[in-house]
């Protein structure tokens, strides 16, 4: 179908209105006309006989010309359906229009006069002096002379097409609340006002088969039109009193089996609320007089009531069978587009939960930690895999960890919570950056088999993961990659840059891509900042991947090292976050802040029998000027001597010990260069061997090994 009109000597508009004399009084196209009628349209139109008249009263076309600055010239719109709109000759075309229409309508005219292009069948709301609102088809089309302006020719949506359209608009989102508000958009073509109440069950995600009659609990989900309600009237977001939900559930659950229901005017609406409470919450202003109210029904066995809307009309216009039945079609064929929505905000809720549990809550002494999560919009995809954690390693040590799960819902976030759970042991467990990447590397492989991954539909196989550990006593970091975008280091001049990671395929690569996990070290002195984040942060359609993190480097550089770390972190995130966003966009900074030079104490010694009593004696001068409690200080003086006695037994090469002032407690550090792993087993009561480590267990909170390049290091707390 061409939409440009044909180039004639008649106007558009006068080809509209002669289409239109065959249906219209002519008195009423006359005096609609004005003026400009009266002198330009000479054309005959037979006068219709009153009968005739009556029997056209589905008559749904008119038309509207509009000069350049958009005011109207000339209408016709005398059918009985348009009655209500002031379409004055002279007044603007804008008065016609719901305010938040009046831009883009606005800007669809000017550009049909520029372009000379029609726009054909937008579907638009016209405004009635009486507040109400007519749903149209709207068309603009221009002239074949410039100067004779534009024409709109408006079509009262017929009831089938309206159905239609309405039915197609609804399916558009997943978000409870857009589709209440599109389902209540589309009511009002049979009414003054519409409302959308859903079970609260819905809401939540939760299912409502279960639910027993007098336990529903009713929330506005929608309310149109758009306007200054009465006070104690609900509006979305509100529940609505218990005795009104009741109320409202028994109407439209008769004989055990949910109807529809009309109370046709005001003193039955009384009559059945009762209540002024409920007269107030649920009755749209004096005018409104009737009401239908039509449920939302799962077909099941037994049906499940989703909920209800509301049409309320004026006295003047009583609700006839037909529309009650294409009222009860319109939100039976929309009741499992809000279903559909229910349920994606169930895994939505279960996966954003798991997210959340997976932030940090704490840095530990030695870091500052702030974070900020924000899910994809609702009616994206689904929540994504992105997960950030930071928490203090038993050692002392910080770990901060972020990746990305490839996909959404509820596989994504299975695979997540299973992968930073495993990250997070193996850290404890004192294994280094690229190890514990190895070994998450596998598991994603072996998640991917063809009878896990692929047989469940999902693949995770590209997922990316970046881990870093924080030393406070040497303010150094290690940090390796899989695949995922590079941190952002803020040193405390305030220069900011990414660091430089080498490139990686990612968590599950087939095996001829794998590389080897490098881990780089690079300092962090105290007040640096350290920023890891997703990809939903950074990326942008309009800009490259680069440009991206330079704008992300260029927000965290003014973060002052005075501010509010977890403020500064909303404040990145608002700068560049997408407002309707398509992925999840997580952020983690973390200020260093370290060791002081004076709670800490490092000795080299070599591996001799004399280095307990050497490593004793330092050891004890040390706690005498921190003032350590003699408890305290005996049991540390133990457990040092016990643990070089064990390194000298078991290693060679000269020993690191080290004692850390941290927190509530002493942390002492015993390193060597041997690679065997110290057990406590079960020993005898009279076996010499193994009783150093039964010592060291019974006086620590906690100990344990980590691993480094050249050996290992045996860490111990005492408490304070």
């Amino acid at each position: 179908m061409d939409s440009t009109p044909s180039r004639s000597s008649s106007s558009a508009f006068d080809l509209v209105s002669s289409a239109l004399g065959r249906y219209i009084p002519r008195r009423g196209a006359a005096a609609a006309a004005g003026p400009a009628d009266a002198q330009g349209d000479r054309t005959t139109r037979p006068r219709v006989p009153d009968n005739q008249a009556a029997g056209r009263q589905d008559q749904i076309l008119g038309a509207v010309n509009l000069d350049r600055d958009l005011n109207i010239t000339r209408c016709n719109l005398d059918a009985p359906v348009f009655a209500g709109l002031d379409a004055v000759v002279g007044s603007p075309f804008a008065d016609l229009l719901p305010p938040g229409d009046v831009p883009t309508v606005t800007r669809r005219l000017r550009q049909v006069w520029e372009t000379g292009e029609a726009h054909v069948a937008r579907i638009q709301r016209l405004r009635r002096s009486d507040g109400s609102e007519l749903v149209v088809s709207m068309s603009i089309l221009p002239a074949a002379v410039p100067q004779e302006g534009l024409t709109v020719s408006v079509i009262a949506m017929a009831r089938r097409l309206h159905l239609y359209a309405a039915e197609t608009a609804i399916g558009t989102s997943l978000d409870i609340g857009d589709t209440a508000q599109s389902l209540a958009q589309s009511l009002l073509a049979w009414g003054d006002v519409a409302a959308v109440d859903l079970d609260f069950a819905v809401w939540t995600g939760e299912g409502v088969t279960g639910q027993g009659q007098g336990r529903i609990r009713l929330r506005r989900a929608a309310l149109v039109p758009d306007r200054a309600w009465p006070e104690g009237y609900v509006t979305p977001g509100d529940d609505l009193p218990s005795d009104a939900s009741r109320l409202l559930a028994q109407a439209v659950r008769r004989d055990d089996a949910p109807q529809a229901i009309v109370i046709p005017d005001r003193e039955a609406v009384e009559r059945v609320f009762g209540s002024p409470r409920v007269m107030r919450a649920l009755v749209p202003g004096d005018r409104a007089a009737g009401v239908a109210c039509i449920p939302l029904v799962l077909d099941g066995s037994p049906p499940v009531v989703l909920g209800v809307a509301e049409v309320w009309r004026r006295a003047d216009c009583p609700f006839h069978d037909s529309e009650l039945f294409d009222l009860q079609e319109l939100v039976a064929r929309t009741a499992h587009h809000v279903d559909l929505a229910r349920q994606h905000q169930r895994e939505h809720t279960q996966v954003l939960a798991l997210q959340r549990r997976l932030l940090p809550r704490t840095g530990g002494d030695t870091v500052e930690i702030a974070s900020v999560y924000q899910p994809a919009t609702p009616d994206s995809a689904g929540v994504g895999g992105d997960w950030v954690n930071s928490f203090p390693l038993p050692d002392g040590r910080t770990a901060l960890v972020v990746g990305d799960v490839v996909g959404h819902g509820l596989g994504a976030a299975a695979t997540m919570g299973q992968l930073s759970m495993e990250a997070r042991a193996l850290l404890s467990a004192g294994l280094a950056p690229d190890e514990v990447l190895e070994h998450l590397d596998e598991t994603v492989t072996l998640m991917d088999d063809a009878e896990s991954g692929l047989a469940a539909g999902y693949s995770a196989l590209g997922s990316t993961c970046c881990i870093a550990l924080y030393d406070p006593v040497s303010h150094r970091v290690s940090l390796s990659s899989a695949g995922h975008l590079p941190p952002v280091l803020v040193s405390p001049d305030g220069h900011a840059g990414p660091l430089a990671v080498r490139p990686h395929p990612g968590l599950g690569a087939e095996f001829a891509l794998r590389e080897p996990f490098e881990v780089r070290t690079f300092g962090a002195p105290a007040g640096s900042l350290l920023v890891l984040y997703t990809d939903g942060l950074v990326e942008d359609p309009d800009v490259s991947i680069d440009e991206g993190i330079s704008r992300l480097a260029d927000a965290v550089s003014r973060v002052h090292p005075w501010d509010a770390l977890q403020q500064a972190a909303r404040q990145v995130v608002s700068a560049l976050a997408p407002g309707r966003q398509r992925d999840d966009v997580t952020l983690l900074l973390a200020r260093m802040v370290g060791y002081r030079k004076g709670d800490t104490e490092t000795w080299r010694l070599p591996a001799r029998d004399d280095a307990p009593a050497r490593a004793r004696a330092q050891a004890s001068v040390l706690l005498r000027h921190w003032r350590t409690r003699d408890d305290t200080r005996d049991n540390v003086l133990l457990v040092v001597s016990e643990l070089v006695t064990n390194a000298v037994r078991f290693a060679t090469g000269p020993l690191t010990v080290r004692l850390i002032r941290a927190g509530h407690g002493l942390l002492c550090e015993v390193g060597d260069t041997g690679n065997g792993r110290p057990r406590l087993g079960r020993g005898g009561l009279f076996d010499d061997g193994g009783r150093g480590l039964h010592i060291v267990h019974r006086l620590t909170t906690r100990w344990g090994v980590r691993w480094t390049d050249t050996g290992k290091v045996v860490w111990a707390e005492v408490a304070g």
